[in-house]
């Protein structure tokens, strides 16, 4: 069987995100050299939301803007011969059953989710992330493949070992290549993970009633890029369907429902010039000129759009200020307005977390916030001289910065439960906090005090205080906190990030209020 230039390209980028997504993980190096997130840089729709939510220029992503001005000339051949997600449902579409099309999919749908999509971004809610394919393809590999993968096979490989008793030596090499090259760091349970998984299984299944349903009816990424293909000069010739063949409408994957080829949804597969039983079909430079097929979308959609841009905007941004206080971001994020315009929720920066610190919000953050990184002491801590997050991060949202300077950057302010904390609730010593402080001048210290026990005799006991001047808010005093549970001190969100002085203090006072 032939294969178009087209399926050869969709092979090697494919395999390309495969490559780079095991790539963007913690190797033994302190330094990521590439990563998954040059498809995110690469990618139109993250391109157009990020720009209109800051509404200024951001170079990481000068390929997006590349791969958008080329489909105006070209027409969709992001879709038919880079995207990830759209071979996977080539590879898998052939092996569906297919029954009849949804009729409700067809038409103004997609436009129904894009135009929101964009007005909200240029209201400053950039939510694209949420419904971008190469994003929904990263998460589910991130938060749910790619960690049962691991579990899988290093339970295996146990099980392996058990069985060569003392021959297991032989099979050492084959672990090591596992470990080194195909398996995740360190074993992490992510929430929203069957929620990621679940989306990518129904782009799946949608593939039952038609080929690329997820593509032509629905992505709005595609959708995208098929409203600036409308204006590219080349043309397929002929544009309808052959009176005497017809064979165009069996093998084309998404254009040819209808008698006249839809120049938005072609995705220059080339599949019909390739399979053309009389070889008739061609694609010539015709100059500029309007599609056929009448307007892009009716005035109803295009104002319903904005106006469900307008209600996006206003009506997903209310948080519950008891999980505001508890909402740390990455090392670097200073303004959360900021970072939620420019953040596309692909996941990378809680992948390459090398002390699984970073988790997918869920309700911290309410719909605005969903899928965002989130840092949670208790199960992780940020490392102090690790800048990966920022390393991967594929549109700065989280800043790669230098190890001097991300070590000065504040997350959070740690605060004692005087109620809980071992010192202070069962006048006994403990220490661990403060042992554990990464600070070279220890944000964390202690000091002597008398006082009387329960039972009302006179005791020496060390009481810890946090050094606010020094404190980053890593997390690592919360994190190895040796009480179950709720931890005796805990890690507050600031309202002022502004980095700590550089070289930090040799000496301060007792901790305050973090909100001050």
């Amino acid at each position: 069987m032939r294969h178009t230039s087209s399926r050869i390209s969709q092979l090697f980028f494919l395999a390309l995100f495969l490559v780079l997504f095991l790539m963007t993980e913690y190797r033994g190096s302190d330094r990521i050299g590439v990563a998954v997130n040059a498809f995110f840089r690469a990618n139109p729709l993250t391109a157009a939301s990020t720009l209109l939510a800051v509404k200024g220029w951001v170079p990481f992503l000068l390929p997006g803007v590349i791969v958008l001005v080329l489909s105006v000339l070209l027409g969709r051949f992001f879709c038919g011969w880079l995207c990830p997600l759209g071979t996977v449902l080539d590879l898998v579409t052939g092996r569906i059953r297919k029954t009849a099309p949804l009729t409700w999919l067809k038409g103004s749908v997609k436009y129904w989710l894009l135009l929101p999509l964009l007005v909200a971004s240029l209201l400053n809610l950039n939510l694209a992330g949420l419904l971008d394919p190469i994003a929904i393809l990263v998460r589910a590999l991130t938060f749910f493949v790619h960690p049962l993968l691991g579990e899988t096979v290093r339970s295996g490989w146990v099980g392996l070992y058990r069985v060569f008793g003392e021959g297991r030596d032989v099979l050492d090499p084959g672990y090591r290549f596992l470990r080194d090259y195909l398996l995740p760091f360190r074993d992490t349970l992510y929430p929203l993970a069957f929620l990621s998984a679940l989306v990518f299984i129904l782009i799946i299944f949608l593939e039952r009633f038609e080929t690329r349903n997820w593509c032509r009816n629905l992505c709005p990424l595609g959708t995208l890029l098929g409203l600036v293909a409308r204006l590219s000069p080349f043309s397929r010739v002929p544009a309808k369907l052959c009176a005497d063949c017809q064979a165009c409408r069996e093998l084309c994957p998404t254009s040819f429902d209808r008698e006249l080829l839809q120049k938005e949804e072609c995705i220059l597969c080339m599949e019909c010039q390739l399979h053309c039983p009389n070889q008739r079909v061609r694609f010539r430079l015709a100059g500029f000129q309007p599609a056929a097929g009448g307007p892009v979308m009716e005035r109803r959609v295009l104002l319903g759009g904005l106006v469900g841009g307008l209600f996006l905007a206003k009506l997903f941004r209310f948080r519950d200020p008891q999980s505001q206080a508890r909402l740390l971001r990455p090392p670097g994020v200073r303004s959360e307005g900021e970072f939620l315009e420019k953040c596309v929720r692909c996941g990378e920066c809680m992948k390459v977390c090398l002390r699984s610190a970073l988790y997918p919000a869920l309700s911290q953050t309410g719909i605005e916030g969903l899928y965002t990184p989130v840092l949670i002491p208790r199960l992780g801590y940020c490392e102090y001289n690790c800048t990966l997050c920022g390393q991967v991060c594929p549109t700065g949202a989280i800043p790669d910065l230098p190890v001097a300077e991300k070590k000065r950057e504040v997350i959070g302010k740690a605060v004692f439960d005087k109620n809980h904390c071992i010192p202070f609730a069962l006048r006994k010593e403990c220490i661990v906090c403060e042992e554990h402080c990464p600070i070279p001048q220890k944000a964390i210290r202690s000091e002597v005090v008398t006082e009387r026990d329960f039972s009302g005799r006179p005791v020496t006991v060390k009481k810890p205080y946090v050094v606010d001047e020094l404190c980053n808010g890593c997390g690592i005093c919360e994190n190895v906190c040796p009480l179950e549970g709720k931890s005796g001190i805990e890690v507050f969100a600031v309202k002022d990030r502004t980095p700590l002085r550089e070289g930090g203090l040799e000496s301060g006072g007792k901790g305050g209020d973090p909100y001050s």
